[in-house]
């Protein structure tokens, strides 16, 4: 995951000052030498680093410790602050016109960086928000394109505008608008083509388009492992074609995070979306203050609670709750749980935002929670029959053998997770008073349990 190496480096610093009564000028200077070699390592921009840490250093150096706070989390509350401040400190939305005008945004970058997935994902989200949304294909240039954005788009429900690829990109995007005002859509959404590198000839496309079509935003989308290279092609299309906001891309990565600290204190552009994977449903709003706490390792529950809301069906999850206080929880309700698990990233996509997961802790609990064991364990549960998931007493040794074969694994595998099934249910009667929430507690009226599926 994005920041590992760069959080666990910092929270080893950080170990090392909590343990101090007394901060010394010394001590904090050698705690931000440390943090300056993580960011450098972490493909922070030099010019970035030098003014972060000395930032902070102005900050901790003779500072009023509060009281409720010791010398060492005084440091880690600065360095906390000034990393929100370095990403933004605020959250920067992309702001729509009025539904029955039409807001255009022209999605630009070079080619690999996700930029055609990035456009369907943000069709997406706007379509949620009861928009009508139309992609556009400008990009004539690659081959599959077109294809790919209608594959998406069709995914997505959203309708594609294409004109193939023997039209000049500024007429496509025109023709485009006309369709869009006849068809009564609120939201264009321009996906121009890629280059392996900055040209001339994509930049004075990309004016053309500006030129003659009132574009809201000029998104760049970035792809987050190409480190620094990242705030360079930021800086180029914020100079020659003028962006409004970044989106980076494969931030889920073994990316070591570096523009995500670096693009806007350069560019001053905000960042606006993050991509966290693969899926259409894997776009994430940047909120500043919230990756700060990530990569310090202090968790990110807010975006978890948020994932759950939008992921969860809050009718099931209650009547699960129900089953549970009856202990009447089967392997029907075993496997949605598993789905709505999926719905919200996985278990490493949840991992990441506890607080203190970083670096080998969660390596090791990734791999203690292997994924690969979720899908035989969806196998086996999908190789019984419906009676047989909704009354597991009934499954006796030969309705076990026949499980395995159909699952493709051995009748143990079977026999283990039929225990394990059963010891937890047992456990989830005994919590599930826990999981009802009486009253009005900090997650609302119903506690945070009743939004989860564990």
């Amino acid at each position: 995951m994005a920041f590992d190496s760069l959080s666990e480096k910092l929270q080893n610093v950080f170990k090392n000052l909590r343990g101090k009564g007394r901060l010394t000028e010394a001590d904090v200077k050698a705690a931000l030498k440390e943090v300056k070699l993580a960011l450098l390592e972490a493909d922070v921009s030099f010019k970035v680093v030098k003014q972060f840490i000395k930032a902070v250093e102005a900050r901790a150096v003779g500072t009023d410790v509060m009281e409720s706070l010791t010398p060492g989390q005084m440091v880690i509350k600065i360095v906390n602050e000034e990393m929100v401040n370095l990403m933004g400190s605020e959250t920067t939305e992309i702001k729509l016109r009025p539904s029955n005008e039409i807001t255009v945004i022209m999605m630009t970058g070079l080619q690999g960086a996700g930029k055609t997935t990035t456009a369907a994902k943000l069709a997406g989200k706007f379509k949620i928000k009861g928009r009508k949304v139309l992609l556009t294909a400008c990009d004539v240039y690659r081959p599959a394109a077109i294809k790919q954005l209608q594959v998406n788009g069709e995914k997505q429900g959203v309708e594609v505008f294409s004109m193939g690829d023997q039209h000049k990109p500024v007429d496509i995007a025109k023709a485009a608008m006309e369709h869009a005002k006849k068809q009564g859509m609120s939201v264009v959404i321009l996906d121009t083509a890629g280059r392996l590198h900055i040209d001339e000839a994509m930049m004075e496309e990309l004016q053309d388009i500006k030129a003659n079509v009132h574009v809201d935003y000029s998104i760049l989308v970035v792809d987050s492992m190409t480190g620094q290279d990242a705030v360079n092609v930021a800086t180029t299309f914020s100079e020659k074609v003028g962006i409004d906001g970044v989106i980076l891309t494969k931030l889920d990565g073994d990316t070591r995070g570096g523009a995500a600290l670096s693009i806007r204190a350069v560019t001053g552009k905000p960042i606006l979306y993050v991509g966290m994977g693969e899926k259409l449903s894997d776009l994430e709003q940047f909120y500043p203050d919230r990756m700060a706490s990530r990569i310090l390792g202090m968790g990110d529950i807010l975006t978890m609670i948020e994932k759950a809301q939008e992921s969860i069906d809050e009718e099931a999850s209650m009547k699960m709750v129900q089953k549970m206080k009856k202990n009447q929880f089967d392997f029907e309700d075993y496997l949605e749980s598993m789905h709505q698990m999926k719905k919200m990233g996985g278990i490493g996509a949840l991992l990441s935002m506890m607080p203190g997961m970083g670096g080998n802790q969660m390596k090791q609990l990734e791999d203690a929670v292997d994924e690969k064991k979720m899908a035989r364990i969806e196998a086996i549960i999908l190789s019984m029959t419906v009676k047989e998931r909704q009354n597991p007493d009934v499954l006796n040794p030969s309705r076990k053998r026949r499980i395995a074969n159909g699952a493709g694994v051995d009748i143990s595998e079977v026999n283990r997770l039929v225990k394990q099934f059963e010891q937890s249910r047992k456990m989830m009667k005994q919590m599930s008073g826990m999981m009802g929430g009486k009253g009005k507690g900090r997650f609302g009226k119903k506690g945070m349990f009743g939004k989860l599926p564990f």
